[in-house]
């Protein structure tokens, strides 16, 4: 009954068989060894981008920071949701690693809207040399809300992005829980639909620690690399990172990995509407799930097991019948059992 977030879970078998395999006898570093000219192809063809340059790093906060950071001047503001994990959960790392500051887009359910993301801009750059100047649009894709932007959604932002001359990342930590819930290719995703840099997440699903940095502009290429290595990013024993991408990516593994995710969202969904005191504050379309309980159901459920987080206040002290909201992620190593078992004690 772990559901408090798909970092949590274990890495594939696969994965960890790879990095055995990778172990033996020598290879160069920092990119250079060969399992990485396998990924860089791997992923130029999953993405029918046969020009993209693609970079592992080891963990999303440094994939968003350092792809933004070689998008932006320190002048600049880059436009993000209210809620966007750069915003809220990597410690300005963004901003630090950027110099620039970052112009929050309003949304209800995680998403940004063209009309909204219009008003910010129009908000910027009109002051001369005292304020900010416009910088990149970063679209979070699945968003924080276990929302997902349509494809439309996402044309629709960028083509407003690019009115005003600016360019767009995608963070993608979800991406393949995204890409399987749409229905859809990565190309369409994303530089179809007017995406200039993506952070593809691995570590979220399935893998030990790695996410690679796709870049679709190549003007942005060598300063990425540039800030990568002068940022402290830049793995020397790279191998160990490229054989997870490489087992990610064999097969279809990522895919299978995110659909079995999605699926247990979906029977965990299914059984909380069958509750009479839960409500799911929006629908949910990937992995995850925000639900309003009263407290005293979320220390029923917590105290018998349950593992999620409680995202608005202490679930043993307050008024046991105020509602809280509480956040469930399904990984992939998730079982229908595992969800049926938390089912079971919410209904019982």
């Amino acid at each position: 009954m772990y559901f408090a977030s798909d970092n949590a879970g274990p890495a594939h078998p696969r994965v960890m068989e790879a990095l055995i395999a990778a172990n033996a006898g020598y290879a160069m570093g920092y990119g250079a060894d060969p399992i990485m000219d396998e990924v860089r192809a791997q992923v130029r063809d999953i993405f029918e981008a046969p020009e993209a340059a693609v970079y592992l790093i080891i963990n999303g906060t440094a994939a968003n920071s350092v792809l933004l950071a070689s998008m932006t001047q320190p002048w600049e503001t880059v436009f993000c949701s209210d809620c966007a994990h750069i915003h809220e959960d990597e410690c300005n790392a963004p901003e630090f690693f950027t110099g620039a500051k970052l112009t929050l887009v309003p949304t209800t359910d995680g998403k940004m809207t063209p009309g909204g993301l219009r008003q910010k801009i129009l908000g910027e750059q009109n002051r001369g040399v005292h304020g900010p100047q416009r910088g990149p649009l970063s679209i979070t894709q699945v968003t924080e809300k276990g929302t997902i932007y349509s494809l439309d959604e996402i044309r629709a932002l960028t083509t407003t992005a690019q009115e005003f001359g600016m360019q767009t990342h995608l963070d993608g930590a979800r991406f393949a829980n995204a890409l399987t819930a749409l229905d859809c290719t990565p190309a369409e995703m994303t530089w179809r639909a007017g995406v200039d840099t993506v952070s593809f997440g691995g570590t979220k699903n399935g893998l030990l620690g790695v996410e690679a940095c796709v870049i679709f502009d190549p003007d942005i290429a060598w300063e990425f690399e540039l800030r990568r290595k002068r940022g402290g990013h830049l793995l020397s024993k790279h191998r160990y990172l490229s054989a997870q991408m490489q087992a990610y990516l064999a097969d279809g593994l990522w895919l299978d990995m995110a659909r079995a995710a999605n699926a247990r969202c979906v029977q965990l969904a299914e059984g909380l509407r069958k509750h009479n005191t839960a409500k799911m504050l929006f629908e949910p379309q990937a992995n995850m799930i925000f639900f309003e309980m009263p407290r005293r159901e979320h220390k029923r459920m917590l105290d018998a097991g349950a593992v999620y987080y409680v995202m608005n206040g202490d679930h043993e002290v307050g008024d046991p019948d105020e509602p809280l909201i509480g956040r469930l992620v399904c990984d992939w190593s998730m079982t229908k059992d595992g969800v049926s078992q938390f089912l079971d004690l919410l209904h019982g």
